[in-house]
């Protein structure tokens, strides 16, 4: 007998937005002029608060630290279209999901510095600690989903990774499980090109991140991880395809690290300078300012007042933080272990 195709797949790649400002109104979301401008405040104050961070670092104030540069509009445009009652399984650079959910930016950066404390989140907030142990929140975040549909629960869980996390166990493992149970998740995976100094292309041979969600039997999106638009629709619409019994999504956001993977890094040892300079005209806070410029919604007046009231925001949750008492160092020891150990007790006695 002849071979027969049993199953034949496709990926689509979301765009609305392009690097000149212009907007395909057929896909655009339904968005107002005040969301607009919310969104393009949001990315202003990530962005400060970014800058200010590296700053801070470079004083001795504040501990190692992944920079957002660049990746805005994948991390602000999906956390735009969540719903209160949604779980959030972050990575280790979702900076910009925290401060659009609400999240205090003083708490933020007073856990940049070390203090653990920080991550103690708000009760109205549904979102989890900083997970830095690479790919192992989406085992988490399907966890949740599970529980949500048991319950009945007409929420989701997301969880948010990037490329090198898509080569880890953790990853087809809890791709395949919500697969089988049709759990209402949205895998999120920033790809920014670069896992440290390992090249996207080193991480997989598959031509997209997004396909690996076919063989988990569910729907894999690349969308435009500079496009705001695009990837707010993308979230928007697998949130409510989860919500309404449809399942998994997994949304991959082509977009790109503009800075070094940490301040423990130096890109520049590996990265090709005109890779820089391309993406630098693929910024995602400039297509929305020319987008907005089309519609009469930005003047220089406008960001420049934008500007000056996130940097006074910025500097006084800065103050908040380097104002709070330090942790006590026992606490290094005494929350390590449900009872301490004879080492962690001669430990303390050392303390």
């Amino acid at each position: 007998m002849p071979e027969s195709v049993i199953e034949k797949f496709e990926v689509r790649h979301l765009k609305i937005l392009d690097e000149k400002g212009n907007a395909d109104t057929a896909l655009l979301p339904n968005l107002s002029d005040s969301d607009l401008k919310k969104l393009f405040e949001l990315i202003i104050l990530s962005r400060q608060f970014d800058q200010r961070a590296l700053q801070l670092h470079a004083e001795g104030r504040l501990g190692t630290y992944a920079s957002i540069l660049g990746q805005e509009a994948s991390q602000i445009g999906s956390a735009f279209a969540l719903e209160k009652t949604d779980w959030v399984f972050p990575s280790f650079r979702e900076n910009a999901v925290y401060i659009t959910l609400g999240f205090p930016i003083w708490m933020l950066f007073q856990y940049w510095t070390g203090d653990e404390r920080g991550m103690e989140t708000p009760d109205d907030l549904n979102i989890f600690p900083v997970c830095v142990p690479v790919g192992t929140q989406p085992p988490h975040a399907v966890g949740a989903a599970f529980a949500a549909k048991v319950k009945g629960h007409k929420t989701a869980a997301v969880t948010y990774f990037g490329d090198g996390g898509s080569s880890k166990g953790d990853f087809y493992e809890s791709m395949n499980l919500a697969g089988v149970y049709k759990l209402p998740v949205v895998f999120i995976c920033q790809n920014n090109q670069w896992a440290i100094s390992v090249p996207r292309e080193r991480q997989t041979a598959a031509k997209t991140i997004a396909q690996k969600a076919c063989a988990c039997g569910f729907e894999g999106i690349q969308v435009d991880g500079n496009d705001i638009f695009a990837v707010y629709k993308a979230t928007k619409d697998a949130l409510a395809k989860a919500k309404n019994g449809g399942g998994p999504t997994l949304i991959e956001c082509f977009t790109y690290r503009m800075g070094d993977h940490t301040t423990a890094d130096d890109a520049s040892r590996y990265r090709p300078k005109e890779d820089l300079e391309k993406w630098k005209l693929k910024d995602p806070l400039l297509r929305l300012k020319l987008y907005m410029e089309k519609k009469g919604l930005w003047t220089q007046a406008y960001e420049d007042e934008v500007r000056k009231k996130i940097t006074e925001l910025v500097d006084n949750e800065i103050k908040k933080a380097e104002s709070e008492s330090l942790p006590d160092p026992k606490d290094i020891i005494n929350f390590t272990y449900k009872e301490l150990t004879q080492r962690q007790k001669k430990e303390l006695e050392t303390l």
